[in-house]
């Protein structure tokens, strides 16, 4: 067998109309790489805004989409010692995961802890480790303190809260509908605000305080983000990595978040951005491994759980892609190889 089974955006456009499954030449490694039998990779929301242009790159097309993969070595370029054929590993910035065998550098492949499921596995990068950085290297929120999220029945929200559990932080968690708040608590969530019917600075203050929260991420963005900013208690900080308000917006013009500008100068805060991909193109090597090794810990460990994910055969990709963004969907979509 010399060709492999590839999922490839032939233009730019709508997922479900540009993706088709095509036959392509199986890649060798070269040195300094490893070719990966690939498992399971995620379909992320993400994945499908690369393919519509409105996310934070584009790629040359024809392209094959995906971020994440958990796979089997099984071949090794010259100079890849610590690695070995058979070795279940997972891909640290690695795009053009969706496809059988990817070639990788082997400075972006990572051993998989033994007792750790596909499904965890190929999940690691995207949301838990956002999640260990948003609360950890950028905001360093610390026992006892107040973080404020938004979107907090997302998978990133989830492990917020875990986080938050494990860590000793209190959580004030954002959501869009009155049944989310039950499930919030229920997962050691400290307190919980509906925006379907309680206004969200008011309620803030009912449970932090009159100042507000001290920090804050959100990843809805638009008027929700500009509430949570404004919410903020003076010198306050909030990270944006989101923005689901304008998730079918392709005009990026529209992705906005209407800042207050009296509450930013006055209570002199911060509001800045958060992107994964750039953090895995830019963090100097010893701050991204400790990182990483940080969040595999946590999820060997149980700390964090992440929600299993709902393995899809690769000839089914139009429902994967489908289900990654229909609501309530249950676990991440995830495409599996096995003929």
């Amino acid at each position: 067998m010399t060709t492999m089974r590839s999922l490839v955006a032939d233009t730019l456009g709508e997922p479900s109309e540009v993706l088709r499954l095509r036959d392509r030449p199986i890649p060798e490694p070269g040195p300094g790489e490893v070719r990966i039998k690939v498992v399971a990779v995620p379909v992320h929301a993400s994945d499908l805004h690369t393919i519509r242009g409105r996310y934070g790159f584009t790629p040359e097309f024809p392209t094959v989409p995906g971020i994440e993969s958990v796979g089997v070595i099984d071949e090794l370029g010259s100079g890849t010692a610590g690695l070995s054929v058979g070795q279940r590993v997972i891909t640290i910035g690695v795009t053009g995961t969706w496809q059988e065998y990817v070639v990788a550098e082997a400075r972006r492949v990572l051993p998989v802890p033994a007792g750790m499921s596909d499904s965890t596995a190929a999940q690691m990068l995207a949301n838990p480790l956002t999640a260990v950085i948003l609360t950890g290297d950028e905001l360093d929120v610390r026992p006892g303190e107040w973080l404020l999220q938004t979107a907090a029945g997302s998978t990133v929200g989830q492990l917020v809260i875990q986080l938050g559990v494990h860590v000793g932080f209190k959580t004030l968690n954002v959501v869009r509908r009155r049944s989310a708040v039950e499930d919030v608590l229920a997962m050691g969530g400290t307190a919980a605000i509906c925006t379907a019917d309680e206004d969200l600075r008011e309620r803030v203050a009912d449970i932090a305080g009159h100042d507000g929260v001290a920090k804050a991420i959100d990843c809805v963005g638009g008027q929700v983000g500009a509430d949570v900013s404004r919410a903020l208690a003076p010198h306050g900080e909030l990270v944006i990595y989101g923005a689901l308000s304008t998730h079918r917006q392709t005009d990026p013009g529209k992705l906005t978040i209407p800042i207050s500008a009296r509450s930013l100068i006055y209570e002199t805060k911060t509001v800045r951005g958060f992107w994964l991909f750039r953090w895995l193109t830019e963090t100097p090597k010893d701050r991204m491994a400790a990182a990483i090794d940080r969040t595999l810990r946590l999820a060997d460990s149980g700390a964090l759980r992440v929600p299993e994910g709902r393995p899809i055969p690769l000839e089914m990709f139009s429902e994967a892609v489908y289900l990654a963004e229909a609501p309530e969907h249950g676990g991440k979509p995830l495409l599996v190889f096995e003929r």
